[in-house]
């Protein structure tokens, strides 16, 4: 690795979205940790693209976005390999219905625990590796952190707290560090338990009130992650929503 490669981890990057994302900066020239929990053979087989193409240009890392000991453990693994750390994107997600009524303790440790906890305990554990090489930190929020969504009151509060930790980031960490949040809208739609919400009609009558008309892909989170990572040296506590302007139409 050339001194001047920047090193990024990316969080839940082994599948969908995060491998898009990994898949965009590894080939704008970056180092990529693809980060993951359960899904540790695509996360190596990421790796093992990546590492045919450049040598020593990733490393697979696993961790509980839940289990803050672990993500201390996370940043010290990318710091042993590479000895620097320039951007953190967190990712990694849980995603399912909690109708008020059903909504108990497990369902707030999975869904707050991936999209606020972790993004929170690993943005901590980043951050003086972060600013020392003057970096940035993406948070992977929601159009429905703004607009709720309904059944959805758990992830959508949790996701409603990343945006809020994402502005108050960036006042911590600057001047060193940029901290911005793109949201997605109907980009990628869920798989198993949280995808029987989303049945084919369901999905047709939330293209229909997409003003382009039709679905966004990971390649779209992906693009607009290597512009905040290295185009947009001034930009910093921002959310970016990619929707394809559904979010002024819900």
């Amino acid at each position: 690795m050339q001194a001047s490669t920047p090193v990024i981890l990316v969080t839940g990057a082994a599948r969908r979205v995060g491998a898009a994302i990994a898949r965009c900066l590894h080939a704008a020239g970056a180092s990529v940790v693809v980060h993951h929990h359960t899904s540790r053979r695509a996360a190596e087989q990421l790796s093992e693209e990546f590492n045919r193409q450049r040598a020593g240009s990733a490393l697979s890392l696993a961790a509980d976005l839940c289990q803050p000991a672990q993500l201390e453990n996370l940043v010290a693994g990318v710091m042993e390999h590479y000895g620097r750390l320039d951007a953190l994107v967190n990712n990694a997600s849980a995603f399912y219905a909690t109708p008020l009524g059903r909504i108990d303790e497990s369902a707030w440790d999975a869904l707050v625990g991936s999209n606020l906890k972790g993004p929170l305990f690993l943005s901590q554990a980043a951050a003086p590796h972060l600013r020392a090489r003057h970096g940035a930190i993406i948070n992977l929020t929601d159009i429905h952190a703004e607009r709720p969504l309904k059944n959805y009151a758990l992830y959508c509060a949790a996701k409603a707290g990343l945006l809020g930790l994402t502005r108050a980031l960036a006042l911590e960490l600057a001047p060193e560090v940029r901290v911005n949040a793109i949201a997605p809208g109907p980009i990628d739609w869920p798989e198993g338990r949280a995808g029987a919400d989303f049945d084919a009609d369901t999905r047709a009558g939330i293209i229909e009130r997409t003003l382009l008309q039709r679905q966004g892909s990971p390649e779209d989170i992906a693009r607009t992650a290597r512009f905040l990572l290295f185009d947009a040296p001034y930009i910093t506590g921002q959310v970016i929503n990619v929707d394809g302007g559904r979010s002024i139409h819900l």
